[in-house]
């Protein structure tokens, strides 16, 4: 059977803690790909759902917070998709960001992909980040950070 076409929207959060630090996931992909990298929350648009409702909702199961004010989208960028396990092969993410008090991230309403796709977070300085060695998405995550980051002065 040919593999077939499947483009996925997909709505992300830049997460800024006061400190100006942005938290990030690290995610290995569950196949022979073995490909990993470094992640803002987000994920999928599920049918019925706008971009907003998807970062709100992803935002939510992923960290556990409610009650975030996400604003208008300030990046979105079309990908292609290299794992081979994925249920698509083209996306189109679009982001957010949000600041917010620093918290550990609640896994209490993980999917089962991200119980096995997802290895750590953590909260990354723009130095840090300019400094990672380990891949990370979107390619221009840094200049994303660095635009975006908060006035905490």
């Amino acid at each position: 059977m040919p593999n077939l076409h499947h483009h996925r929207l997909t709505s992300r959060v830049v997460l800024f803690d006061r400190e100006g630090r942005v938290l990030l996931f690290f995610t290995l992909a569950p196949d022979t790909s073995g490909m990993s990298r470094w992640l803002t929350p987000g994920g999928g648009v599920d049918p019925g759902e706008n971009h907003s409702d998807a970062a709100y909702r992803e935002l939510f199961e992923e960290t556990g917070l409610t009650g975030v004010d996400l604003g208008e989208p300030v990046f979105e960028h079309d990908f292609d998709v290299a794992w081979d396990s994925a249920d698509h092969d083209t996306g189109h993410a679009v982001f957010y960001t949000a600041v917010v008090d620093n918290f550990e991230p609640s896994h209490d309403n993980w999917t089962e992909d991200e119980k096995v796709e997802v290895f750590e977070h953590r909260w990354f300085s723009l130095a840090e980040l300019e400094a990672l060695t380990d891949s990370y998405e979107p390619a221009n995550l840094v200049e994303l950070v660095r635009t975006n980051l908060p006035d905490h002065s």
